[in-house]
């Protein structure tokens, strides 16, 4: 396949900028404007695609879900008074979740960090080359909006407030679903000589500085983690009573999103912590690269939307960071995203400790 392919479906994804306004200006009725998306959609790829069609049918499915990705971030814009007339009545009948301040993260961070995501699988789909890195690092950022989408609305004010268009978004997380398992069944690429796979797996954690940092690191990240789930959804103590005043940990607001953020987080990293600690301590465990990937793109996704929501206008202004404590909380709240994905990137980089010998594997 040529890049031509690839270069289409960038194009393509800008042309939801001219018809998100086209439609904002002359069609009232989302049924139809739904419909006229979907045919423009099919007949555009259609026509890109016309010479030679990509074979893995997840090419398709990024190009669309790129093309979305802008109109979540026109949705953000908007929202935020920096454009207008491009999404006002798609504004006017979605769920009211899109329009609190955790809902503005998530539409930012799938117009920019999704976006790049799907580009990058695409041109890697394009070039015949493996996406598997990228695609479970996805893979865990949309199981985290995922989680928390559903959650959200589904409990809280807003649970009463579910319309149709709650059920386009279970059926774009249907073949998100789809598209995880086949990102999953594909094959790894990490390799090593078997010398120092051998010379790796001799080391104690104590004769590896690096990944003993990481590993104590992983101690007061998982009491944090832990803690931070339970005061914010409503554990009264000394103790959380401090906690709350050095790390502002936002108490439950009328919306639940930010309750739900935190307990989801807090049952997805907990465990990670502790059974990153068993991979860091035994060898062989060839697990740990691909999980460290999928808990960094959710780690990184849940923070984002929580500091920006902390921080974001539309928050009651009871419920933000005080201007005192700004700085602790973005110190906080940056290293405990930032290490996790250091943490990624050594597995991935010098995986030797986590590969087991083909010896062992063909006597298993």
């Amino acid at each position: 396949m040529t890049a031509s392919a690839g270069t289409g479906v960038f194009v393509f994804s800008l042309m939801s900028i001219p018809i998100c306004y086209l439609f904002n200006s002359f069609i009232s009725t989302f049924f139809f404007t739904g419909c006229t998306t979907v045919l423009i959609l099919a007949i555009t790829a259609r026509f890109m695609l016309k010479r030679k069609a990509p074979i893995d049918p997840l090419f398709f499915v990024y190009a669309v879900y790129a093309f979305l990705s802008v109109v979540n971030l026109i949705i953000g814009l908007e929202q935020d008074n920096i454009i207008d007339e491009f999404v006002t009545f798609y504004l006017k009948v979605a769920d009211p979740y899109i329009n609190t301040a955790h809902g503005h993260m998530i539409s930012y961070w799938d117009g920019c960090l999704h976006y790049l995501m799907y580009l990058l699988m695409i041109a890697a789909i394009t070039w015949g080359d493996s996406y598997r890195a990228i695609g479970l690092y996805w893979v865990g950022s949309f199981l985290m909006c995922a989680i928390v989408y559903i959650l959200g609305n589904a409990v809280g004010k807003y649970g009463t407030h579910v319309g149709p268009l709650f059920l386009l978004h279970v059926l774009y997380i249907s073949v998100s679903l789809w598209a995880c398992f086949r990102i999953f069944s594909q094959p790894t690429t990490r390799d090593a000589q078997p010398t120092s796979i051998q010379e790796a797996g001799k080391k104690s954690l104590l004769h590896r500085p690096l990944d003993l940092l990481f590993f104590i690191y992983l101690v007061p990240a998982f009491a944090f983690c832990v803690f931070r789930g339970l005061v914010r959804n409503g554990c009264h103590t000394i103790l959380a009573s401090v906690f709350l005043i050095l790390f502002w940990t936002v108490p439950a607001n009328v919306t639940h999103i930010c309750v739900c953020q935190m307990l989801v987080s807090m049952l997805y990293s907990g465990p990670y912590y502790i059974i990153t600690m068993y991979g860091l301590i035994v060898p062989g465990c060839e697990w740990m690269p691909d999980l460290t990937l999928v808990h960094s793109g959710a780690l990184a996704q849940a923070q984002f939307s929580h500091i920006g929501a902390s921080l974001h206008t539309r928050t009651p202004f009871t419920y933000r960071v005080p201007a005192d404590g700004q700085q602790v909380f973005l110190l906080v709240n940056v290293l405990y995203t930032v290490v996790p994905q250091a943490l990624c990137y050594r597995c991935h980089t010098q995986p030797a400790f986590f590969l087991r010998p083909t010896a062992d594997k063909k006597a298993e």
